[in-house]
């Protein structure tokens, strides 16, 4: 493999957790062509996790039978610990649902132990490469000083997830936020957008839901697909700056009067249905108002320049 110019004395550390050292072997004289990867080998999944190595993997390879833990397990702990270094697994004949499984806890590959010797280094390659790439589009994330989106979404509930999602996404690249604003935030923005869709959009009252679940959607279905509300559209709009993630959710129903939303601090209103939302809304956000019409929310999250992220 040719190396990229400049790059001629980096040295790539992959750490091989594998209690076997007839694997070990195998893997050494495997990737003998390649000097710039560097081998750091362990037998125990907790050597691994300790961090008691000298230098810093950049890629782990493992075996997911260990002898002292699952390797299950050690994907998971590891990808929680290390969510920047890549996994990749070592299977065997027979393991495809544990392999299965360990893709879905965060292995970003896997390579049959039978095809080391032809699989391993394209393997390993190709997993480097792409860490490489998100390492890269991190950094250039950090560089970003505004970031502007703005989607026009049809009454379909399915679309939510993802657009809360991709806005998720977007805050964690602008390194606005801990994980656990971004999680309240997602929180926030799904209420706002429900409501703008079934109360704002198809005109469907929570007080409905007095009457049990299915009557609320069963007219939030049957609106969908019938004028006026089936044409209408919601309006999300996305600001995020070096200080601060504003959001603007408008829908095209008639609106309604703002000043008559009740208190969802009140004691006596926070077993409301309707007042859960919009509690939730205050509590995640710094600044919350809607506009005359009542057909639209503003949403603003500030950075705790204290902290260097969102509290």
């Amino acid at each position: 493999m040719v190396e990229p110019a400049g790059h001629e004395h980096h040295r790539t550390n992959i750490l091989v957790v594998d209690g076997s050292q007839d694997t070990f072997q195998t893997i050494q004289t495997t990737l003998a062509e390649e000097p710039q990867w560097k081998l750091l080998h362990v037998c125990q999944g907790k050597e691994a996790l300790e961090g008691t190595l000298t230098q810093t993997p950049n890629l782990v390879l493992t075996d997911l039978l260990l002898p002292d833990m699952d390797g299950l397990d050690l994907v998971r702990a590891f990808r929680k610990k290390h969510p920047l270094i890549p996994v990749v697994i070592m299977t065997h004949q027979g393991s495809d649902d544990i392999a299965f499984k360990a893709l879905k806890c965060g292995a970003a590959n896997y390579v049959p132990k039978r095809l080391l010797d032809t699989e391993l280094i394209n393997t390993i390659d190709s997993v480097l490469a792409a860490a490489e790439m998100d390492r890269r589009r991190q950094r250039l994330m950090s560089c970003l000083t505004q970031s502007e989106l703005e989607f026009a979404i049809s009454n379909d509930p399915t679309l939510i997830p993802s657009i809360v999602a991709l806005l998720q996404e977007n805050l964690v690249g602008m390194n606005l936020c801990d994980e656990t604003s971004t999680i309240r935030i997602g929180i926030a923005l799904e209420e706002a957008i429900v409501n703008a869709m079934y109360h704002g959009n198809l005109e469907v009252s929570s007080e409905l839901r007095k009457e049990g679940d299915l009557p609320y959607r069963n007219l939030i279905e049957q609106r969908r697909h019938e004028p006026p509300y089936s044409t209408r559209k919601v309006h999300v709009r996305s600001k995020l700056t070096q200080s601060e993630a504003t959001y603007i959710i408008r829908d095209e129903g008639p609106g309604f009067d703002p000043t008559s939303l009740p208190d969802p601090t009140d004691p006596a209103n926070l077993e409301s249905t309707s007042g859960r939302g919009l509690l939730l809304i205050r509590t995640f956000m710094d600044s919350v108002s809607h506009n005359e019409t009542g057909n639209q929310i503003m949403m603003i999250k500030r950075r705790d320049n204290s902290k260097n992220k969102c509290s």
